[in-house]
């Protein structure tokens, strides 16, 4: 182990590189600390998205499993965290420069992992994403069936549920030649609901997902800190022991 034994007989250039060695290791393993705790809170987050009581329900009812995609990409990375964050102490402490380098690999797999999920999971739950298309499909082959008891169940769930009228507004059911429905109007106020169900739903996702993709993002870029200090930390091991050599011979 390169830390063994330093300090005696050396000269100051080997003293003075030994501490920053110190520093080093120590803000790395400090930074593997913070990325092990962004990885429990990544997969509580993922948890509670999977299992929350009546949303896995609900996205089965309207068809938009593909959002789960995004966020079971992100589980998986968070439990490669959690395990990677422990050999980045250990290897950090440790000056072992093999470990080092397999520590440095494992942080540029998590940060092309934990990327994707975040791009994926974005792209089923914000505003303009991809999952806004198949909500809007879904609602109109709902309100084009309501002779359907299912269909009209479903409808009537989500509109009372989140509070919206229609994929994009009251006007879909104008244009589709369609009855307005009782509970596309403000229990108060009686007036229609101005939002669709399209913008509605995705508000609601986005709410849900954004805390978690910040904190990925977050994960990603400790990921990228990482590797650089790791990097860093093998070529100040390497020299200090060069210089040791050199000293003593």
């Amino acid at each position: 182990m390169a830390g063994a034994g330093r300090g005696d007989g050396q000269g100051p250039a080997v003293g003075k590189l030994e501490s920053q060695i110190y520093c080093i290791k120590y803000t790395l393993f400090c930074f593997n600390v913070v990325l092990w705790l962004f990885g429990v809170s990544i997969f509580a987050l993922c948890l509670w998205i999977c299992f929350e009581p009546g949303f896995n329900e609900w996205m089965r009812i309207l068809e938009l499993q593909k959002y789960f995609i995004g966020i079971y990409i992100i589980l998986i990375a968070s439990l490669g965290i959690m395990v990677v964050a422990f050999l980045g102490c250990g290897s950090a402490l440790m000056e072992n420069v093999v470990l080092l380098y397999g520590f440095i690999g494992s942080q540029i797999a998590l940060f092309v992992f934990g990327l994707v999920g975040a791009c994926v999971v974005l792209d089923f739950s914000t505003y303009d994403s991809s999952i806004q298309p198949l909500i809007k499909d879904v609602i109109l082959r709902l309100i084009n069936n309501p002779q359907h008891e299912g269909s009209r169940e479903i409808l009537r769930m989500v509109q009372e549920g989140i509070g919206c009228c229609g994929a994009d507004g009251p006007m879909d059911f104008l244009n589709l030649n369609k009855p307005l429905p009782s509970e596309c109007r403000d229990s108060v106020t009686g007036n229609a609901y101005f939002h669709g169900c399209v913008d509605e739903l995705t508000w609601y996702l986005e709410g849900k997902t954004g805390w978690l993709a910040g904190i990925v993002l977050a994960s990603c870029m400790i990921c990228v800190v990482n590797a650089v200090m790791s990097l860093v930390l093998i070529q100040a091991v390497k020299k200090e022991e060069d210089e040791a050599i050199v000293y003593k011979n």
